[in-house]
């Protein structure tokens, strides 16, 4: 199923005791992505479930280009038959697009996700790394223990690995450095093992990829990077509770901003020192 173009719809209404319901209306073939075709499938299944377009008071899509753009998006083209189905665009969503857009503008954040890219995929790109990054990392966790430098209970030590950070997926931005940074031992020995052990073309990549990673802008980057994405993520996480309103949300943003303007101003030389 994965290599076929689907649409899946959900519908949200208020019932007759003024209740939020959701319900997942179903999943529709499309032979291709454009917003036509979507709209077509929408309009399709809408009245195939004998419901009427006149009647949708909103819309929201994972926010693709060909769904929100002003001129030929699916929203436009929705909003032109249907005047009432106001736009409505996550706020978790839009926080994320942001975040990407600027860090994508600055040339240290480049560099570092450019780095951060070349190391994912180096020790994705088999199950065999994986795994050794996983028997390194569960080591690591059982000599920990054993010598009381860590905590053992529910929840805590739990298998980690690097995902590829993706531009609309919530949070991965920060999951992604934050495990870095947690299995920063265990993906240099990785690296070492690869770059002593490995074919001739990963050997030069681990080498290049581990002086890199051993450098102090790239580990300067991580931290600095992990303090800003856990202030937006802790952000985001707010805007994606179910009974978040406007108000609330605007309160957040808020507070996220001046607690990122009080790290500007007051705690850099203290952020150096850490």
């Amino acid at each position: 199923m994965s290599y076929k173009e689907q649409l899946a719809i959900c519908l949200r209404f208020v019932d007759k005791k003024g209740r939020v319901c959701e319900r997942f209306l179903g999943i529709v073939k499309v032979a291709d992505t454009c917003s036509m075709s979507l709209k077509i499938a929408i309009k399709k299944m809408i009245g195939d479930n004998k419901l009427s377009m006149s009647k949708i008071r909103g819309q929201g899509y994972d926010g693709a280009s060909n769904m929100r753009d002003e001129i030929n998006g699916l929203k436009t083209l929705i909003m032109s038959d249907t005047p009432s189905a106001y736009y409505i665009h996550c706020f978790a969503h839009q926080l994320q697009l942001t975040l990407v857009a600027v860090a994508r503008d600055n040339y240290d954040c480049k560099w570092f996700f450019e780095q951060v890219s070349y190391l994912v995929n180096l020790m994705g790109v088999s199950c065999k790394r994986k795994e050794m990054l996983r028997m390194v990392q569960a080591q690591k966790i059982v000599e920990g223990l054993e010598l009381n430098k860590i905590e053992s209970g529910q929840c805590l030590n739990q298998e980690l690995g690097l995902a590829r950070p993706g531009d609309t997926r919530w949070g991965s931005y920060y999951k992604t450095v934050l495990n870095i940074i947690t299995l920063y031992p265990s993906i240099f020995e990785v690296l070492l093992t690869i770059g002593k052990n490995g074919h001739s073309d990963d050997c030069l990549k681990a080498q290049t990829i581990m002086l890199c990673f051993e450098s102090f802008q790239f580990v300067f980057m991580a931290r600095l990077m992990l303090v800003i994405f856990g202030y937006t993520d802790e952000l985001c996480q707010a805007l994606k509770r179910r009974d978040q309103d406007i108000v609330n949300a605007m309160t957040f943003v808020r507070l996220t901003k001046e607690r990122l303007q009080k790290i500007r101003d007051d705690d850099w030389e203290h952020f150096l020192v850490v």
